[in-house]
């Protein structure tokens, strides 16, 4: 079978694994919007993340048959390691809330969702409030669509547990399932679902560009697939690029910062998260997000917006309606914002409704987890120590802006005389 795509094309998908997508866990994905409130600055930005996974596992799928020829697998591995991949990538987004990062305020404590203990990282506190990542790990390892899993891909040797390590990150219990050879390659596969040059990225940057039309997300990725290759410290296997594709790894990388500015943090989409956390804030538990994971699954951008119509919150009635603060004041990219928060005081004090947002794009998470090599004539080192960019775009890019109530706008720049 054949899904087609305005991004990658033709899709293929295997029968099992359209056993999988027809799961109520991932057709719930159809009803959740990529860009939450984006789509009220650009109009084309409807797009879903159920199409988001599907286009970042072909991503997925190309970078790993570039890789296998390179990491010398057993026929076997190579292709267990192959379809799990293409289930991790698949799946990373299962647990996404409605609309936007925004209602992940509301959702309960982590320790209620009883996600098991080695998915979760080590340091994280089991009394913080759950993720979106918390519902991927227990929609894959414990709910109707592990037990999907278990029957479509049990002959293939890969359980749900397999999966949820390379959304994690780290192994699961009894035997490591990712070893090949004497070589642990869980960090280049986790690198592929999570990391700097991940199959996430490379899928969202070129779609989102696409649906938002804008040509800030555009970058040569045949080029960098096909100068992927690997590097191994301590039997452990890591991603690695050709050092004559850093320049293309670069342009990745300000693609991303580009929409980060232009797209991700466009202050129509800002605002209305704001909105959203007020009505989260202040409608007493009108609207909450369940624990059970069953139920979970009833809940997405459609849910949210029937609740929101629904409601007499006046934040509510605000998003339903469309009368969202407007944009009275904005920095220049890298300000800190300490005069925006001066301005927001002499508002305040006038009786004058407003916030202050501060939004931060970093270039990249470079160390957080694995380190992606350049393979040069001279040796391997770490992309941080090989490419500039990273020193120049050290500091997170902030842009701080200053909202108002509409109806006050005129009002408010006569105080701050604007």
């Amino acid at each position: 079978m054949h899904i087609r795509d305005p991004i990658h094309g033709a899709i293929e998908i295997t029968a099992d694994e359209r056993a999988l997508l027809d799961s109520p866990q991932f057709q719930r994905l159809r009803n959740i919007k990529q860009l939450g409130f984006a789509d009220l600055a650009f109009p084309g930005a409807t797009h879903t993340r159920y199409a988001h996974c599907l286009g970042a596992m072909a991503v997925a799928t190309r970078v790993f048959d570039a890789l296998a020829p390179r990491l010398e697998l057993d026929l076997d591995d190579r292709d267990r390691f192959r379809q799990t991949l293409r289930l991790a990538v698949l799946f990373h987004d299962l647990g996404h809330a409605p609309l936007s990062h925004a209602t992940e305020r509301i959702m309960p404590r982590v320790e209620d969702l009883h996600v098991p203990e080695w998915a979760l990282a080590e340091k994280r506190r089991r009394d913080r409030r759950a993720d979106h990542e918390d519902y991927t790990l227990k929609l894959v390892l414990d709910s109707g669509l592990a037990a999907e899993i278990r029957r479509c891909m049990g002959s293939h040797g890969i359980a749900p547990e397999h999966i949820a390590s390379l959304i994690c990150g780290r192994p699961p219990p009894g035997p490591h399932p990712f070893k090949s050879r004497g070589r642990d390659l869980l960090p280049i596969l986790r690198q592929v679902v999570s990391g700097e040059l991940d199959a996430d990225r490379m899928d969202y940057l070129q779609r989102d560009s696409f649906f938002t039309g804008v040509n800030y997300g555009k970058f040569d990725a045949d080029w960098i697939i096909q100068n992927l290759g690997h590097v191994e410290r301590d039997g452990r296997v890591f991603l690695a690029l050709q050092h004559r594709a850093v320049f293309a790894f670069e342009d990745f990388l300000l693609s991303r910062y580009h929409m980060f500015l232009s797209v991700y943090f466009h202050h129509a989409s800002v605002g209305y998260e704001v909105l959203l956390q007020r009505y989260c804030d202040t409608s007493e538990n009108e609207y909450q997000l369940p624990s059970d994971i069953d139920e979970y699954l009833g809940h997405d951008d459609v849910t949210l917006l029937t609740a929101l119509r629904n409601s007499k919150n006046p934040w509510a009635r605000r998003i339903v309606r469309r009368q969202g603060y407007r944009l009275l004041l904005e920095n220049v990219p890298g300000d800190d914002g300490n005069e925006l928060g001066q301005q927001k005081l002499q508002l305040d004090e006038a009786g004058v409704d407003c916030f202050q947002t501060v939004s931060r794009g970093v270039l990249s998470q470079y160390g957080k987890e694995a380190t992606l090599w350049v393979k040069t004539p001279r040796g391997e080192l770490p992309v941080g120590d090989y490419t500039p960019l990273y020193e120049r775009y050290a500091e997170a890019a902030t842009l701080a802006r200053l909202y108002v109530e509409p109806e006050r706008f005129d009002e408010a720049r006569r105080l701050l005389a604007l």
